[in-house]
């Protein structure tokens, strides 16, 4: 039996049991948010410094990554990209820290280039004070609210009963994302009409598709869930178009989240329905294509300063994305006017079955190892039946590796699928810089 006190705070005791010392960081994003406005410029300069100094002293990556570059000003720092990363993460890893001490992830690959990163304790539950705050504005308690959970899942047996423990434990009903067939999409209906879900969470396509089938069914969801109070929608882009439909057919506020999971959470929704830049735990710039600052409500690069993880350097880091600050925000509460970037399709099977590209994630992790092989890649679907992964690396995926695309790419989608491999030099990019990560030639239904 789980401890009282345990049950009733479980979300943060988990956290602690596992060496995040959670009250200590909640106590200090507490206190940066205290801090007034006309000292925040001194705060952040102060907290920026203090960070560059630390991995010059304690990081011989990137001591090297800067080489003769000038650290006297900020606009000299050299801007860090992922490529710069594709190497070994305990050789990027800082002296004095242990990777299996550390919170170890890796990205979902969505940009095209995967990446594995470490963060050290303290950052990560600054990481988690800082997501507890943001869903707090809307009375969002992990250990209480009951969230309707639309995310994939492990399908490796004990991985995917540790996912479901998880789940049950955190209050929480997950919606594999893999299969959202009409079929499927009924199932989840049918449990929208039994549970009494808060709040929904999870990645924005699958939603959005969960939406147009309850539109075709001519269904409010909160007639059949009247329990229901917010959704927050993550993990990929979120058009106008579509929060207005999840508006009008869920019937509650829309909820925005805009984060890396290397870096932190970075924008949230409050309820004036502005996108709040997180200032507390990292300093965000958009630069134009010579990595100059572009005024605010201009168009630029998303360009992001981890001010508090020791474990590994992310300095004037390019995420990927491209957006706009707005000029109503301030240096303590910045606005994202708007964000340009992530977004992912829908690919359409033989059976019927529709995915969300970001399942293209659980696809290409099974054969992306920390050893910096695979740098970049892309999935293109040519037909119903056949798949192309072109990727750029040091050397030819080997036999092992593809039978182990073979069988994620039948586990996760289904059998019967043809693969196509080529490596390449270099992956075509978009006129925005970006790689679209997954593109399909098949005709939407």
């Amino acid at each position: 039996m789980i401890p009282y006190y345990i049950a009733l705070n479980f979300f943060e005791s988990i956290l602690k049991l596992n060496g995040y010392p959670i009250q200590e960081a909640k106590k200090q994003l507490a206190e940066i948010q205290n801090i007034p406005e006309n000292e925040y410029e001194a705060h952040i300069f102060k907290q920026r410094k203090s960070i560059v100094e630390y991995h010059l002293k304690h990081n011989s990556f990137y001591k090297s990554f800067l080489g003769s570059s000038s650290t006297e000003k900020w606009e000299d720092i050299p801007i860090m990209r992922k490529k710069d990363l594709q190497i070994p993460l305990k050789d990027r890893i800082s002296q004095g820290f242990n990777i299996k001490k550390c919170y170890v992830s890796k990205t979902s690959g969505s940009s095209g280039t995967p990446l594995v990163f470490a963060k050290d304790k303290y950052c990560h539950a600054l990481t988690w004070a800082g997501i507890i705050d943001r869903f707090g504005w809307f009375s969002i308690d992990f250990n209480h609210s009951y969230q309707a959970r639309f995310y994939g899942i492990p399908l490796s047996f004990f991985a995917y009963q540790k996912e479901r423990l998880k789940d049950r434990l955190s209050h929480r009903f997950r919606f594999p994302i893999f299969d959202l067939s009409e079929k499927k999409l009924e199932e989840f209906l049918s449990v929208f009409r039994k549970k009494k879900f808060f709040f929904i969470n999870g990645h924005t396509s699958s939603i959005v598709l969960f939406a147009k089938y309850l539109k075709e069914k001519k269904l409010i969801l909160t007639d059949v869930c009247p329990s229901l109070k917010y959704c927050v929608v993550t993990s990929e882009m979120l058009y106008d178009s579509d929060k207005k439909l999840l508006q009008e057919i869920l019937n509650v506020p829309i909820i925005n989240e805009y984060g890396a999971s290397e870096i932190d959470l970075i924008a949230f929704t409050n309820s004036k329905d502005e996108f709040i830049v997180n200032s507390e735990t990292l300093f965000v710039e958009i630069l134009d294509e010579e990595n100059n600052s572009v005024p605010n409500g201009e168009v630029g690069k998303v360009v992001i300063t981890s001010l508090y993880n020791k474990a590994q350097p992310l300095i004037r880091y390019e995420v990927g994305d491209a957006g706009i600050l707005s000029p109503k925000g301030t240096l303590k509460t910045p606005i994202l006017q708007e964000l340009v970037g992530r977004s992912n399709d829908i690919a359409y099977l033989p059976s019927g079955k529709t995915v969300p590209g970001h399942t293209l994630y659980y696809v290409t992790k099974s054969v992306i190892e920390d050893d910096g092989n695979v740098k970049e890649f892309i999935v293109e679907q040519l037909t119903l039946e056949t798949f192309k992964i072109i990727y750029v690396s040091d050397t030819e995926l080997q036999k092992e590796q593809i039978n182990t695309i073979h069988k994620a790419m039948t586990q996760y989608l289904e059998e019967g699928l043809s693969i196509q491999l080529e490596k390449v030099a270099v992956l075509d990019r978009s006129n925005r810089g970006k790689l679209k990560q997954f593109t399909s030639n098949i005709e939407q239904k």
